[in-house]
């Protein structure tokens, strides 16, 4: 994940998506309704407006703010919320699924889809962050794998582009582990990055 200052969206960690081709000017993918996203420890879903006070919490967490501008204060985590993330969704756009752990019914960080400017290019991202207590057993992958089977076979969408601080040594195993491999070191807001990339190996009917 790179360094985001809050006035301009959310701090990421993961994933962008291509479109199909360079020359094509689509408009961008909408949100499926193929929702929830089921995984085995997994639900992930849209987040709802009675998510502030969990996802407020998780975003004054200096750990689960780690690679970012900072902890989010309350006000700020609202806008997010509302701005970044339920206006899309509600507008049928890609957007951030809710992370709930199935055993606790809890909420515990967010995998889905952002909406940047990469190398003066839009493009569509995924984000992640995880409540530090669930790290290092496998749901970062876990959800990053759902979410890019999302990506491919339903919003069918040919690849994915991962940007990733070079210190992120977490989030450079989650990718590794989802079959994303390096294409290229970059600057993102300012900021190094390592580009990695993935295609996909379904083929798409004419």
């Amino acid at each position: 994940m790179v360094d985001v200052k809050p006035a301009t969206g959310e701090p990421v960690a993961g994933f962008r998506f291509a479109k199909r081709s360079p020359s094509e000017k689509d408009p961008l993918p909408m949100q499926s309704t193929a929702l929830p996203i089921e995984t085995p420890r997994l639900i992930l879903r849209h987040f709802v407006e009675a998510d502030l006070d969990a996802l407020a919490a998780l975003m004054a967490n200096p750990d689960f703010m780690r690679f970012s501008s900072g902890v989010f204060t309350r006000e700020q985590t609202a806008s997010f919320l509302l701005d970044r993330v339920i206006a899309p969704a509600r507008a049928g756009l890609p957007s951030q699924f809710a992370l709930i752990l199935r055993a606790e019914n809890r909420l515990i960080g967010y995998c889905g889809f952002f909406r940047q400017i990469v190398d003066e290019v839009q493009e569509i991202e995924i984000g992640y962050r995880l409540h530090p207590e669930y790290w290092n057993c496998g749901l970062a992958t876990e959800a990053a794998r759902a979410v890019r089977d999302h990506a491919f076979e339903v919003l069918q969408l040919e690849r994915v582009f991962s940007v990733i601080h070079p210190d992120n040594h977490a989030s450079r195993l989650v990718t590794a582990k989802t079959g994303i491999t390096l294409a290229k070191e970059t600057t993102f807001r300012g900021f190094p990055a390592l580009a990695v990339v993935a295609q996909c190996r379904v083929r798409r009917r004419a």
